[in-house]
Formats: C-alpha cells, structure tokens, sequence
C-alpha cells in the first residue's frame, strides 16, 4: 500500500464509500471482497476481509487497477 503511494486516508475513504465489484467467499482463513473507489479520480482497488470474532477490517491490499488487466470499466477482468 505504501510502496504504491496509497494513504491510509485513501483506504478509509473507499471502505466507506467503495463499490464491491467481487467476494472471494472460499478465501481462507477469512472470505474476502474486491472494493472499486475513487480518490481523486484516481480509481484503486481494495481487496479486504472483516474478522467477526474481533470486530476487524483486515486491509489485505490495494492498489490501482491496470487496464491490461481490467476492462474500462475496471470492475471486469479481461479474459
């Protein structure tokens, strides 16, 4: 996250306001969601689980999607 240059307050922001574009419900040990938001127009993903047993988000990554991965609408993957 630091190393793409991606703040904490960018994070918090799209946890609140971000798009679940995908779950990963077999991720273990935890299922996890796929988050789109935007931080001044810049688009980031934010791949997350949330620990009931503690009451935590646990931030696994972000990053900013590449079009060579993702379509222009950077919530589907190319195939």
């Amino acid at each position: 996250m630091f190393q793409r240059n991606i703040s904490t307050h960018e994070v918090e922001a799209i946890m609140q306001s971000g798009e679940i574009i995908q779950e990963y419900l077999d991720d273990k040990p935890l299922a996890s969601k796929l988050l789109l938001g935007f931080s001044n127009q810049r688009p980031l993903h934010l791949v997350f689980s949330y620990d009931n047993e503690n009451q935590t988000y646990i931030i696994i990554t972000a990053y900013e999607p590449s079009l060579d991965i993702w379509e222009h609408d950077l919530k589907t993957r190319k195939k």
